[in-house]
């Protein structure tokens, strides 16, 4: 398939970088080729300023690298995202917010949301659970009524709410606390790369079809903006405990996520929950509500990681993590925690407000080698991972919920060296991703192409969110006039017809039945 034009460009916006293709150390000839450009033109937008022998640089190349791997490697989109998250950030002091917000009020946020257990799955990345049913109304009218400020020193510009900002608190921890904490501990494959993702076990057991209407609005805009200005912090979101009416509420949940996200989505049936997570977490890291070993129950702090107390080294009394916010800087004082040339040495700093009074407190220390190569290594984790061709969803109906289990593990092949050509500034490689196909879940049912309607997402659009980017993102937002939602997507067909259009099990399951259709999609990268 040729490269050149549009259509290549929109269908490689179903290509998973599934880790650690796309990531640091495992980026092909074009990929870093993008990159390199991609930190120039960074640089000379004023967006971002590279480490010296003197001075550290504004940020790592992991973190560029999240949102050039979220605009599937094309320059100019992510040059756009990323400006927009620096201008957003600095609106409403996302560093100041996270470094100063009550311990209390951020404790309170913390246990409405996913949580991290402490622990990792097999290949080192960090598995949080989230149990959606504690989100009921009357917790939420309380949170409502707390969050109207951030209860920090931070100063907004007000086109974000406070309880929105009180939820990115929670993702400055991931990317500042939990991301380098997992990244700095050696057990695991490709132990120089960093960990930038997370795994979610999301609970909806208990869950009514009235608590989810009563949150679809909060829930919409939490996605849009994390997924706008937190890239690429997501690997997959195993979601448990569906009920038989979860199908109509997948009609509302997919149009708030890109293609990208929703092909992350493993929706499991009770008879494949253990199995299915086996697959991808070590059953000693598996709470034990879903059938590992792991005594943990959402709402407790974090249980650590048995590999990390030979690594770390507490300060004075301390014998565990606190609560509240807390990050990482490296010990010479040079900058944020980071690996240097033989491996990590980086000290933990509680932060946050205690009764009015900031604190700046010393927690730990961590001080780990790089192994001379990965075979020295042992993968996190003490059972053989179970491969999966297919992963079956709870009910018959279609559900984009899983993709071939071999490309998690597969190692990425190195492409043929490719002509690069520059287009108004951008590097474009001769030859982008080919895109994938993903496995539905439904058993019986042949293999689907990623699909929706297109989405001019390189377009102007305007909305109710700060920047283009989190605009683009909405589905529920016009761009260029059409209404990108893909509820206006829909087009009913006859049996043997072509089904075409986003919500194609809907329409079909209107007209009087679910066929099984393949689809033919382009989704604007």
């Amino acid at each position: 398939m040729s490269s050149d034009g549009p259509a290549h460009r929109v269908q490689s916006a179903v290509v998973e970088y599934g880790y650690p293709q796309g990531h640091l150390g495992h980026l092909s000839p074009d990929e870093e080729a993008a990159f390199k450009n991609f930190k120039i033109v960074c640089e000379e937008k004023g967006v971002y300023k590279p480490g010296t022998d003197d001075e550290p640089g504004t940020h790592d190349d992991a973190t560029l690298l999240r949102f050039l791997r979220a605009r599937r490697f094309v320059v100019a989109d992510a040059l756009t995202q990323f400006t927009d998250t620096e201008k957003w950030r600095k609106a409403n002091q996302l560093d100041q917010l996270y470094e100063t917000i009550d311990i209390e009020h951020y404790d309170e946020t913390r246990r409405l949301y996913p949580q991290w257990t402490g622990r990792r799955d097999r290949r080192g990345i960090p598995v949080y659970v989230y149990e959606v049913k504690h989100l009921n109304s009357k917790t939420m009218a309380a949170y409502e009524k707390s969050a109207k400020e951030t209860n920090s020193k931070a100063q907004t510009d007000g086109k974000t709410s406070p309880k929105l900002l009180r939820l990115f608190a929670l993702y400055e921890n991931l990317i500042r606390f939990v991301m380098p904490l997992c990244t700095a501990l050696m057990d695991r494959d490709h132990p120089r790369t960093p960990i930038t993702q997370s795994n979610n076990i999301v609970d909806i057991s208990g869950v009514g079809l009235k608590q989810f209407w009563n949150l679809r609005t909060h829930m919409q805009d939490a996605s849009t903006l994390a997924t706008a200005h937190y890239p690429e912090t997501l690997d997959r979101i195993f979601i448990i405990g569906a009920p038989a009416f979860f199908p109509t509420v997948w009609g509302w949940i997919k149009r708030w996520f890109d293609p990208i996200t929703t092909s992350k989505i493993f929706i499991l049936s009770h008879h494949d929950l253990l199995p299915t997570l086996e697959s991808f977490i070590d059953p000693a890291n598996i709470p034990k509500k879903y059938g590992g070993q792991l005594d943990y129950t959402f709402g407790d702090k974090p249980v650590p990681d048995p590999a990390m107390e030979k690594y770390i080294s507490w300060e004075g009394e301390r014998k565990e993590f606190p609560r509240g916010p807390m990050y990482w800087v490296n010990s010479n004082g040079d900058g944020k925690g980071k690996a240097g040339k033989e491996g990590f040495d980086m000290e933990a700093l509680a932060v946050g407000a205690e009764g009015g009074k900031e604190r700046r407190e010393k927690v730990c220390r961590i001080a780990t080698q790089f192994p001379v190569s990965a075979t020295d290594t042992v993968t996190n984790g003490h059972a053989n991972p179970l491969l999966k061709e297919m992963l079956t969803a709870p009910t018959e109906v279609d559900l984009p919920s899983t993709i071939q289990a071999s490309s998690l593990q597969q190692e990425p092949s190195k492409p043929a060296e490719a002509e690069v050509a520059v287009q108004e500034g951008t590097l474009i490689p001769a030859s982008r991703p080919e895109p994938v196909t993903f496995v539905t879940a439904a058993e019986g049912i042949e293999t689907l192409n990623e699909k929706t309607d297109t989405l001019a997402l390189n377009g102007e659009a305007k909305g109710p969110h700060q920047t283009k980017t989190a605009n683009l993102l909405d589905p529920s937002v016009a761009v260029n006039g059409n209404a990108v939602g893909t509820e206006d997507a829909h087009q009913h067909v006859e049996k043997g017809q072509k089904a075409v259009g986003g919500g194609v099990e809907e329409a079909d399951r209107a007209h009087g039945g679910l066929e099984r259709v393949k689809e033919n999609i382009t989704v604007s990268a």
